[in-house]
């Protein structure tokens, strides 16, 4: 007996299931990818801060390219004499290509330097902006905005890792992750308003010419003071992963678009689908296969670990509630109180005015409230301001919208800002790229569920909802731009209600989304109470 207690008293803690164990074959190689990920401790506060702003700049030019189109399209359709489809493809040739590469970046950083991997981003991007603002066709824009994407999903991972690279204080580094999560909200919130500001005096290809000025100055800046390029040639770069993500994902993004559109393409539609499923399966497979035996693309056991859980479902909400709000808001006011897209872009800026401030306040007090508080408790505040929105678009109160939006945009900021800290500091040093190409295939994958699935609640309902007056058929199978500008006063009339309904359920199932993620969140990250440990790693950043 008093051999068992000896036993007993001598038994390890058991290990927490919330954390994924490193595979074996990782052991070996551990030492040497730290090298990519340890703080450059030799950078004073103002080279830190200062590679802060440069990083910040770079993810301030992808998320602006998110949705600045949003407001150009009529006019470069008009000028290059693009068709239904090439106007589609304008638009998805970016976020397609950019959720492709987005799982390889990240270990294409850890082999070759975040440093240099953010700077060839930045030539890539620049050299697409020039190809794309002088593109003589349709066909030529849609290559071009691919090439941004390249240097986008380049660039993305890059910008994370460089933070964590610049600054070795803990507490510094959550308040800079905080100002970049801020960053991509305004971004993406600013791009509407950009648009409508440039094309008031310019062509539609200044939209992309003022990213050239700004990448020359950042590539710049970040040779003469950004942090040293800590390569690992070593590291494995698998390039059929890479491939089966590039195509898989690109597919996935394909097939929701085309489910989304009216009218439905099937072929491509199923076709795409089926592409999706059969390369993700095996990508899958083979990424489980490789955690046990060498270094895979994405390790799935990320996901054990729930604080990282957490701030992916955050990431990935923030774009679909920013993308939601965009669409809807901008739409209805744009065709039925007749804003100009310059005023309906200040409109939806609601959300970033309310978001940048407490996305800063949320980085500064995280080692305080902890992540329940902030993530859980800002997807709650997000979900009210829907609500909020919803009720005004009930009453048809404007001042009552705004507020939601703010209180939306409030939640949204509490949440992200510390979302890229749960995410970053909750997997070992040796998976900080790979997390963080997670990270931002969450932000796409939000944006482009935000637009394709809120885009096709807004023309299914308006499309069932519509009764068209005898005689008005020719212009209620068009877009309801068109049939609110028909010309024709009873289906204008039918138009502008049956597009009411549409904006209500579009922003019905805003609130609902929101509502339930805000759940899920909370059940998530319900053990990461005030006066716990937010991060595994706090210094994996």
């Amino acid at each position: 007996m008093a051999e068992m207690r000896r036993l007993r008293r001598r038994r390890p803690a058991p290990v927490s299931t919330d954390t994924a164990p490193i595979p074996r074959a990782d052991h070996r190689s551990v030492g040497t990818l730290r090298s990519t990920t340890a703080p450059d401790t030799s950078l004073t506060r103002w080279q830190r801060w200062t590679v802060l702003a440069l990083v910040s700049s770079g993810l301030l030019l992808i998320s602006l390219d998110m949705t600045i189109l949003y407001t150009a399209l009529p006019r470069l359709t008009a000028d290059l004499g693009a068709s239904t489809s090439q106007q589609l493809w304008v638009l998805n040739a970016y976020p397609l290509v950019m959720a492709g590469l987005l799982p390889g970046s990240g270990a294409l950083g850890d082999r070759f330097g975040h440093k240099r991997i953010f700077q060839v981003g930045l030539v890539v991007f620049g050299i697409a902006s020039l190809a794309a603002a002088y593109s003589p066709t349709a066909a030529a824009l849609i290559a071009a905005r691919a090439l941004l994407a390249v240097g986008a999903a380049l660039m993305l991972p890059a910008t994370l890792a460089l933070i964590r690279i610049s600054f070795a204080i803990v507490k510094e580094r959550n308040l800079a992750i905080a100002i970049w999560a801020a960053t991509f909200t305004v971004g993406m919130a600013l791009g509407p308003i950009v648009a409508g500001v440039l094309l008031e005096w310019f062509w539609w290809g200044s939209v992309f010419l003022i990213n050239v000025p700004l990448v020359l100055a950042v590539t710049a800046l970040m040779i003469a003071f950004g942090p040293r390029n800590a390569a690992d040639p070593a590291r494995r770069w698998d390039f059929l992963s890479s491939a089966q993500a590039l195509v898989g994902m690109g597919a996935f993004v394909l097939a929701i678009k085309t489910w989304a559109e009216a009218p439905l393409n099937l072929p491509l539609a199923a076709g795409s689908t089926l592409i999706a499923i059969a390369t993700l399966t095996v990508f899958a497979r083979r990424q489980l296969r490789l955690a046990r035996t060498a270094e895979p693309l994405v390790d799935f056991a990320m996901f054990r670990n729930s604080g990282f859980t957490g701030g992916v479902i955050a990431a990935g909400l923030s774009t679909f509630i920013t993308a939601g709000v965009q669409l809807a808001v901008a739409q209805r006011f744009q065709l039925l109180e007749g804003f100009s897209p310059l005023q309906a872009g200040l409109l939806v800026t609601a959300v970033a005015v309310g978001s940048a401030p407490f996305a800063v306040v949320g980085g500064a007090l995280l080692d305080r409230l902890g992540l329940l508080v902030l993530i859980g408790g800002g997807m709650g505040i997000a979900a009210l301001g829907s609500g909020v929105a919803l009720g005004a678009a009930l009453t048809g109160s404007l001042p009552l919208l705004v507020v939601g939006l703010v209180i939306g945009g409030a939640g949204m900021g509490c949440s992200i800002s510390v979302a890229s800290t749960a995410i970053m500091g909750n997997v070992p040093p040796h998976r900080a790229g790979m997390a963080a190409s997670t990270e931002e295939v969450a932000y796409e994958m939000g944006n482009l569920l935000g637009v394709a699935l809120l885009g096709a609640v807004l023309t299914f309902v308006y499309s069932w909802t519509l009764q068209v007056p005898p005689g008005a058929e020719a212009w209620a199978a068009a877009s309801p731009a068109n049939a609110l500008d028909s010309g024709h006063q009873l289906l204008m009339e039918r138009a502008a209600e049956a597009f009411q309904r549409a904006y209500l359920s579009v922003l019905g199932a805003l609130a609902a989304v929101m509502t339930v993620g805000a759940g899920v969140v909370v059940y998530v990250l319900r053990r990461y109470t005030p006066g716990t440990e937010s991060q595994k790693y706090p210094d994996n950043h």
